[in-house]
This record gives structure tokens, sequence and C-alpha cells, in this order.
């Protein structure tokens, strides 16, 4: 509760949740308080469903598939050090029109397009 008090005194303008245990943990507090306190939160995209405002990030079931593969290959004999690193190419962006609309504010049409989905 200080913290989000403190944040209000400072005139912070918004949250951003990042890939933390203890925060991913607490994501939902964290939410839940941010929105209370009416500063519009971001992070991961299944907090966009529970009211955070936008999540821009890598798609994370495609990973989770490829991860199998090199589960696959290291327990077929391959050494980790032989495989080769790979980037994420797929992101998506999830914007919550539900929480912008309480919280007063407008999405810009060109953020909206590029949405790959949209709470309403």
């Amino acid at each position: 509760e200080s913290i989000f008090t403190e944040m209000l005194q400072r005139r912070i303008d918004a949250v951003v949740v990042v890939e933390d245990a203890m925060l991913n943990a607490n994501a939902g507090r964290i939410v839940e308080k941010s929105l209370k306190a009416r500063l519009p939160v971001s992070g991961l995209p299944d907090r966009v469903e529970a009211g955070a405002l936008l999540a821009y990030g890598v798609d994370q079931p495609p990973m989770f598939r490829r991860a199998a593969y090199f589960v696959d290959k290291i327990l077929r004999g391959t050494r980790p050090g032989d495989l080769p690193v790979e980037q994420a190419t797929k992101f998506e962006l999830i914007v919550n029109l539900k929480t912008a609309k309480a919280l007063g504010l407008t999405i810009p049409q060109t953020v909206m397009l590029r949405a790959n989905r949209v709470i309403e």
C-alpha cells in the first residue's frame, strides 16, 4: 500500500511489471493496487485479462514448444553447447480497452492497429 501512495506522491504515471519471480508471484496484487490508485499497468500478457492496460512481449507458447525441441535434442545426446542460440521472432501486443476506459485513457489508433488482441 505504501509503495502506491509514494508513487502517487512522486507523480509516477504508470507501472511496468517486468519478468521477475517475486513480481510475477504478486502481479495480480500489483494490477489490483495499480488500478485502485488509477495508475495504468503494463506487464505479462496474462495480466491484461486481469486488468493491466497492455502487454507487449514474446508470444510464450511457441517458445515453450521450441524449448521441447531442445530438450529432445539433449536427451538424444546432443551437447547443449553444440545447440544454436535462438532469439524470439514472434511478439504480441495486447490492449485492454475496458481498463483504458476506466482510467480515462484513449489508446491511439496506431497502437490499436498493431494490437494482436484487444480486450473490450
